[in-house]
């Protein structure tokens, strides 16, 4: 882990980056006093934090034969996180160190409902951590608080030496019991930020339906349903006038229809379900502006879902072709390595492509993202644009 401190920083107030604690200097700086001040309200805080703790635990355990101990020792455990989350930004503040913020308190696998909340709570490791935090700091910020203030008088020229070795052991610590350590931690943080852009994706396609709907195949089917009165109140008086009625609304309903397929297309086409990705891909190929060579190489079905993102991707990807690329041909790769789909499409035009943020490319890192998905994009201007996408494998259901 990359450890952003600012007591190594320049003279001119820059920061640096080190890999470990930063090195001493023999002189009263900023940096310095930041230390002292950190290990002087270092035991108020490590009082405070280790009789809450000792007393948490305590009174949990020994009310543990009751109904109420597990839960008073959840609701500790919580405070716990709290007194970790003070500590972190303590150290942040007067120590430079910038560690991540712990994921929330997850609570798979404990069940729905009071019970449920507590049980994830008895379980938390980054709470059990801060109560292990809150024990070990007492001595050490002991030890810190009478060394610097019997140093302030005693050891004033080696001071900011002793100061700095101190600092650099409670750095350590921080780092240790205070930061998400736990691979699984990281992870599920990725999986609350990647939950928000399904839902918005999810929200925008709702939209969209609802859009095309309303402008499209309804307005349609309206007039048509004004047509057809029209034309029955002119069937006896003037038949050939309601023929021609009836023939135009025969006409609108040939363009309702094929404006249902088109959108049913856009939620999931047919063809995908019955056929797979190499005819639907091949369907969508015939639809672009330039000439498509589509290779699909796949010896069994993915999962609906990852097979349905990887149509819309390449679906969206040969549309920016024939808008934007001004391509001469394309080629569609898709084909699967060990546990991941991959997909790669090319064109010969003038490049520039990007996924930055406000493209639609973006939006397609975005998707794949929260996927546990991949999306590099390697268009320099002129070309020839390249782009990969990576999704994970998934068997499909038998019977799907």
């Amino acid at each position: 882990m990359t450890v952003t401190s600012d007591t190594g920083a320049a003279d001119d107030g820059g920061s640096v980056e080190y890999e470990g604690p930063p090195p001493a200097r023999f002189a009263y700086e900023r940096h310095t006093w930041k230390e002292i001040a950190y290990l002087l309200s270092g035991l108020p805080s490590a009082i405070v934090g280790f009789v809450y703790t000792v007393f948490m635990v305590a009174t949990g355990v020994g009310l543990s034969v009751t109904v109420v101990g597990l839960p008073l020792l959840a609701l500790g455990l919580a405070g716990s996180r709290q007194l970790g989350r003070w500590e972190r930004l303590r150290a942040r503040g007067l120590l430079g160190v910038r560690v991540e913020e712990p994921s929330p308190l997850a609570r798979h696998g404990g069940g729905e409902g009071f019970f449920g909340r507590v049980w994830a709570g008895l379980k938390d490791p980054v709470a059990w951590r801060s109560v292990l935090y809150g024990v070990i700091r007492l001595p050490l910020a002991v030890v810190g608080f009478t060394v610097t203030l019997a140093g302030l008088f005693v050891l004033w020229p080696v001071l900011p030496y002793v100061v700095r070795g101190m600092a650099n052991v409670d750095r350590a610590l921080v780092r240790s019991l205070l930061s998400p350590s736990d691979e699984l931690e990281r992870r599920i943080a990725e999986l609350e930020s990647d939950r928000g852009v399904v839902v918005d994706t999810a929200a925008a396609d709702l939209r969209r339906i609802e859009r095309d709907l309303h402008d499209g195949a309804q307005a349609r089917l309206v007039a048509l349903a004004m047509g057809l009165g029209l034309a029955k109140e002119k069937l006896l008086e003037d038949p050939d006038a309601a023929a021609a009625m009836v023939d135009e609304a025969h006409g609108e309903v040939k363009l309702a229809l094929q404006e249902l397929r088109d959108l049913a297309r856009g939620i999931h086409p047919a063809v995908l379900t019955d056929r797979g990705l190499d005819a639907a891909l091949s369907s969508v190929a015939s639809r672009c502006t330039v000439p498509v060579q589509v290779t699909v190489e796949l010896a069994a079905r993915p999962a609906e879902a990852i097979e349905g993102i990887a149509y819309f991707t390449v679906s969206e990807l040969l549309q920016n072709v024939s808008k934007h690329a001004r391509a001469a041909r394309a080629s569609v790769d898709v084909w699967r390595n060990d546990d991941r789909l991959l997909i790669q499409v090319q064109d010969d035009g003038r490049g520039g492509a990007s996924a930055e943020s406000g493209s639609g490319m973006a939006g397609l890192a975005e998707r794949l993202g929260a996927v546990d998905g991949l999306f590099v994009v390697d268009s320099p201007p002129g070309g020839p644009t390249v782009v990969t996408a990576e999704l994970p494998w998934r068997d499909r259901i038998p019977g799907a």
